[in-house]
């Protein structure tokens, strides 16, 4: 496999990756993301505003999240985010506390 097509790999795997968070499981909440696997839709958009920026591109926080949520963030939010409870709060203060720098 050449650079060319482990790139074009990687974009397809990532691209099934935002379908299938946003289409398919849009009821997998962010903060369960965040306890479980120590990132969320969140950090996969500042991920990809960062890796634009590398190239020279300029996205604001809103392109990058709109790109990965496939709506303007607001939309989702109201449409799918829930309120978490205090124990997924709780467990969210431990996770964050463990993940810092991690997912930088």
């Amino acid at each position: 496999m050449d650079d060319t097509q482990r790139t074009q790999i990687e974009a397809a795997a990532f691209r099934r990756l935002l379908q299938h968070l946003m289409q398919d499981r849009p009821d997998a909440q962010n903060i369960d993301m965040m306890n479980l696997a120590g990132f969320c839709r969140n950090c996969l958009s500042r991920w990809y505003q960062e890796a634009a920026a590398e190239a020279g591109i300029s996205l604001s926080k809103s392109e990058s999240r709109e790109i990965v949520y496939g709506m303007p963030y607001e939309e989702w939010r109201d449409t799918h985010q829930t309120e978490a409870s205090a124990a997924k709060l709780a467990a969210f203060d431990t996770a964050f506390a463990q993940n810092v720098g991690k997912t930088d």
